[in-house]
């Protein structure tokens, strides 16, 4: 892999991977929080988003279905994955411009 030249793939790859790596397992324990303690969860949901009610978009206890959980864990993967790819293509662009 050629890291320095323009046109390598430099830090994209790696940036990427790491970012895709660190949403997983984000995403993971978030949806283990949920599991284990949804009051508490939701809680937590209202005041990280400064009193939003999120408690109105939930219609009743959902049993977990481990489809969704990994159709939610793949597209946040994939997207995390290009977005990381991008930033680092951008910051080796920049590097080897300046």
């Amino acid at each position: 892999m050629e890291t320095t030249r323009a046109g390598g793939i430099g830090r994209a790859i790696p940036t990427g991977v790491a970012l895709a790596t660190t949403v997983g397992i984000g995403y993971a324990l978030c949806a283990l929080a949920f599991r284990a303690a949804p009051d508490a969860a939701m809680a937590f949901m209202n005041a990280l988003f400064h009193g939003l009610d999120f408690s109105r978009l939930q219609s009743g206890p959902a049993p977990f279905d481990f489809s969704s959980f990994s159709f939610a864990l793949f597209v946040a993967v994939v997207w995390a994955f290009v977005f990381g790819a991008v930033f680092g293509w951008i910051v080796d662009r920049l590097r080897s411009a300046a």
